[in-house]
């Protein structure tokens, strides 16, 4: 089905920036897939982030990353990203990359397909 493998997770002081990739696979290029951004904290539910069409360029951020966070995407490598900027220590969580069929959706029951996460941690 549908592989996706999160990567370039790790420390970064307050104000920082750090960019996290998403890199998904199916035995062919990808097609009418959104692809999307969560995060989550030990004892919290997951919660929305970011999502981007996979064709068309439509995207749509929580109010708490917009004017910080840019969500982009290479068609031609499968691969999504998130660029994570003025980042503060609330932002700290496991990043989840996520996909679906059809059109942008903020709703976590709305994907069907997950990475494994990975983590960013804002502190000092």
């Amino acid at each position: 089905q549908v592989q996706l493998v999160e990567s370039g997770g790790g420390l970064v002081q307050p104000g920082g920036s750090l960019r996290v990739s998403c890199a998904a696979s199916s035995g062919r290029t990808l097609s009418n897939y959104a692809m999307a951004w969560f995060r989550q904290t030990p004892g919290k539910e997951r919660e929305f982030v970011a999502t981007i069409s996979w064709s068309g360029g439509n995207t749509y951020y929580t109010d708490s990353v917009k004017g910080r966070f840019t969500i982009s995407r290479d068609t031609a490598k499968n691969t999504v990203y998130l660029q994570m900027n003025s980042l503060k220590p609330e932002d700290t969580a496991v990043y989840y990359c996520a996909a679906k069929r059809g059109y942008i959706n903020s709703a976590t029951k709305a994907y069907n397909y997950w990475g494994q996460g990975t983590q960013v941690t804002v502190s000092s």
